[in-house]
């Protein structure tokens, strides 16, 4: 069978949420299943990194899809067009798009609905496109993933979709993401962070993300505290750059994009990772901190509970008070303790081989219908 994927979202060193769901699950699928051929759809040039395996023909179809007119023209003129010229049995669409003008059996991964709860989060023209495609995409698909039981029941009830058609596969971390002997953690401060300590924020600087009131909410825990204490942001911002964040307080250092075992360690040394977004199909960083066996400071909504269990310390994400004492409660020693256990146990649950043979079989019960 061929099997086209859309592989927009491989960006070398660029990899966000559904890069990373891409990346770890299709290299894992390609190289289990050689019996099949993989189209690889990319919207520029690809790094050789993303060819997974000798069974995977890379394709590039213009134009770049990065603004909903293009989307239009990508998905349903040169994806089409692709999909008919190299014979694929099936389309895979990781990021929640589809053809509407495709007849072969298509299956989407939406990994959440902010912009229906939350639309003045993104650009109006891109709010709007998503208002009024996704439920399309979500009628036409054979099959639709998504990457928790939040998610699926939201997408279920809002776009009146039968529970059968929506299959769980949750995310998962990389192997990278280890917990340090509290030995290693005393030795390692003094050369990420000067021996400073510091709280961890790792992801795009969305406005869902809740970076204004996290850092207000440390504002007023560094007023309370007589020790020096950090907060360091990893990552960059989505749709342009928020200048008053970076005037928010003192003590916070935005670091930019990192990755690697500089990324891995920034996070294992750590109090706590700090993620108090306000709306999340899933979390990836929350799963990081709890498998680095740090505190995990998260927000009571969505689908952090889901992710995190009682691994958590849990925070009202529109109370800068609650905010502020979960980071106090974050600074503890004895609960370091308490919650690197429970992190450690919670993070067993989920993993990127569970969520590629999740994936594939989806795909394998589709490919057994044609």
């Amino acid at each position: 069978m061929r099997i086209a994927v859309n592989t927009r979202l491989l960006l070398k060193d660029k990899l966000e949420g559904i890069g990373w769901f891409t990346f770890e699950v299709f290299s894992r699928i390609v190289k289990a299943h050689p019996e099949h051929e993989f189209l690889f759809f990319f919207d520029r040039s690809y790094a050789k990194e993303f060819v997974f395996a000798d069974n995977v023909t890379p394709i590039v179809l213009f134009p770049q899809a990065r603004h909903p007119l293009l989307f239009n023209f990508w998905f349903d003129y040169s994806v089409t067009k692709a999909l008919k010229r190299y014979q694929a049995d099936i389309f895979f669409s990781p990021d929640g798009m589809l053809s509407l003008k495709t007849k072969i059996p298509q299956i989407t991964v939406i990994h959440d609905l902010n912009f229906e709860h939350y639309p003045e989060d993104l650009p109006a023209n891109v709010t709007k496109y998503y208002k009024q495609r996704y439920p399309k995409f979500a009628t036409i698909a054979k099959k639709i993933i998504t990457v928790s039981e939040f998610s699926k029941k939201d997408i279920c009830e809002l776009y009146a979709i039968d529970s059968q058609k929506v299959v769980v596969a949750y995310n998962g971390a990389g192997k990278d993401y280890q917990p340090l002997s509290l030995n290693q953690r005393t030795e390692d401060l003094p050369k990420v962070n000067n021996g400073i300590p510091y709280f961890i924020y790792v992801g795009a600087l969305h406005k869902r993300k809740n970076i204004h009131r996290m850092l207000a909410a440390f504002k007023a825990l560094k007023k309370e505290l007589s020790f020096p204490l950090e907060f360091i942001i990893v990552g960059d911002f989505l749709w342009k750059k928020d200048s008053e964040l970076a005037s928010i307080c003192d003590g916070v250092k935005f670091v930019g994009r990192k990755s690697g075992k500089e990324l891995t360690s920034l996070v294992a040394n750590s109090l706590a990772m700090v993620y108090v977004s306000y709306f999340e199909g899933f979390g990836i960083p929350v799963l990081e901190g709890m498998k680095c066996g740090i505190p995990v400071v998260t927000s009571d909504v969505t689908s952090m509970p889901e992710v995190a269990g009682d691994a958590a310390i849990y925070v009202d994400p529109f109370s800068e008070d609650s905010i502020k004492e979960g980071l106090l409660k974050a600074t503890s020693k004895d609960n370091f303790k308490i919650y690197r256990e429970k992190s450690l146990v919670q993070a067993k649950r989920f993993d990127w081989d569970k969520s590629a043979e999740k994936v594939w079989s989806v795909i394998n019960q589709e490919i057994q219908k044609i």
